[in-house]
């Protein structure tokens, strides 16, 4: 098993984050998720909102989706999930969707929460469709952000493993939000940071499971069979989810709702916060009306 490294000034971040750490078993993993709760001991379905369970991408901590859930918390509870191996929850030995969509249920049956909502970016966002099609917890909808359409005879995920291994080993050896900005430089300075001082929590044995999903995973074996009501946004130049690939999630399942984002690629929310955040907002008020 790879190490994994945490510093005091990024456990120091937690400070800042309005969300309560709460841990969860999934088996024999542990997982801490951020509960953007009203801090009782019940969670926040004693503050009377809807939750949204959040599932972030292949190398986001949970804590880096703040920026996200801060701007929701009018609208419904955020629960952002430190998927196994990333952030503070425990590596485990399983980095495939049925293990991810295992560990989600068991959030949702470890913190009672009652028919959530489901977000997920990403990897996060393939992790969130099974979990719908799998039906084992109620959901009220889901969100699918950019969900990686690559996979048997699809073709490669446009970035590669190598790439990865190259920004886990400037983040393992000390990096800052300069460097993160050289690939990166769109991004809200805030979010360099936090990427910065957060990548190397990520186990570089669980980020490369996860990459081979990626290529050997179809997406669209799960995509037709997810229940209405689902919505899927990407990014407008994502290379990740391409016109073609949108127009084949359109036809393949025709009660979901596509929504596109200008002038972002993959990082959708971190490409273009302003209009993300709004689309996101006005798709949650569809979901909860």
């Amino acid at each position: 098993m790879a190490e994994r490294l945490l510093t005091q000034s990024a456990l120091a971040d937690l400070a800042d984050i309005p969300a309560q750490s709460r841990w969860v078993h999934s088996g024999p993993v542990r997982l801490h998720v951020l509960d953007y709760g009203d801090g009782t001991a019940d969670g926040a379905n004693s503050a009377g909102r809807v939750p949204l369970v959040v599932l972030p991408g292949i190398t986001s901590p949970a804590i880096t989706m703040d920026f996200v859930a801060r701007e929701l918390t009018d609208l419904v509870r955020p629960v952002v999930v430190d998927v196994r191996g990333r952030g503070l929850s425990d590596t485990g030995h399983g980095h495939f969707l049925p293990d991810f969509a295992a560990d989600t249920e068991a959030v949702c049956r470890g913190l009672a929460l009652d028919r959530p909502l489901v977000l997920g970016h990403s990897m996060g966002a393939r992790i969130a469709a099974v979990v719908a099609a799998r039906e084992r917890i109620p959901l009220r909808g889901t969100i699918l952000v950019d969900p990686p359409m690559s996979g048997p005879d699809r073709g490669p995920y446009p970035t590669t493993l190598a790439t990865f291994a190259d920004q886990l080993d400037q983040a393992r050896r000390g990096t800052d939000a300069d460097e993160v900005a050289l690939s990166w430089p769109r991004w809200p300075r805030r979010e360099q940071e936090l990427r910065a001082r957060w990548l190397a929590s990520c186990d570089p044995d669980a980020i490369t499971a996860a990459h081979h999903g990626f290529e050997h995973e179809d997406f669209f074996d799960t995509w037709p069979v997810v229940p209405a009501p689902t919505v899927l946004i990407h990014g407008a130049d994502s290379p990740v989810v391409t016109a073609a690939g949108a127009a084949e999630a359109a036809t393949t399942n025709t009660s979901a709702r596509l929504r596109k984002i200008p002038d972002a690629g993959h990082m959708v929310f971190w490409d273009n916060p302003a209009v993300a955040l709004a689309t996101l907002r006005e798709v949650l008020g569809e979901l909860l009306g």
